[in-house]
């Protein structure tokens, strides 16, 4: 029962932190960017990364080792719609992340380096739709707890 509790506070704390940096990037992204935001960037990204990778391991040891059971978590439609969003998330996140470290690189060659604005914009749009798709994650993890496999 602890370990459980344990795991559920863990993987609530990380898809916080998650949501915390994309809201960071989302803000970093809507102003002009310098050298110090294109740093902050690629931190927060990194940190956005080791958060995502983190909650992985937490997710899979609670469906392993948490009170309701892998069955509960197979057999749940709301289950996979919320995997299916979070893998949606991490594919969308790939793009962002290889355009900050292209910027990281572009920055340490050249130093009065800044992105195109409408490259920028793009990436802005992408992280927005990512903090979408997390909502929709909350939304299904909500689904998820209380109506297990029978649907609404």
């Amino acid at each position: 029962m602890l370990t459980d509790f344990l795991l559920a506070s863990l993987h609530h704390l990380l898809v916080f932190g998650l949501a915390a940096m994309l809201v960071a990037e989302s803000v970093l992204l809507r102003g002009a960017l310098d050298r110090q935001t294109l740093q902050r960037l690629t931190g927060l990204d990194m940190g956005y990364g080791i958060c995502a990778m983190a909650l992985i391991a937490v997710g899979i040891a609670r469906v392993v080792y948490g009170v309701k059971g892998h069955d509960f978590y197979l057999h749940n439609p709301w289950f996979h719609a919320k995997m299916g969003a979070f893998v949606l998330v991490g594919l969308l996140s790939i793009l962002p992340t290889m355009r900050f470290l292209r910027w990281r690189k572009a920055l340490a060659a050249n130093p009065i380096f800044l992105p195109d604005a409408s490259e920028v914009a793009r990436m802005r749009g992408i992280v927005r739709f990512e903090l979408v798709l997390l909502a929709a994650i909350f939304v299904f993890a909500a689904a998820m707890a209380r109506y297990g496999g029978l649907g609404l």
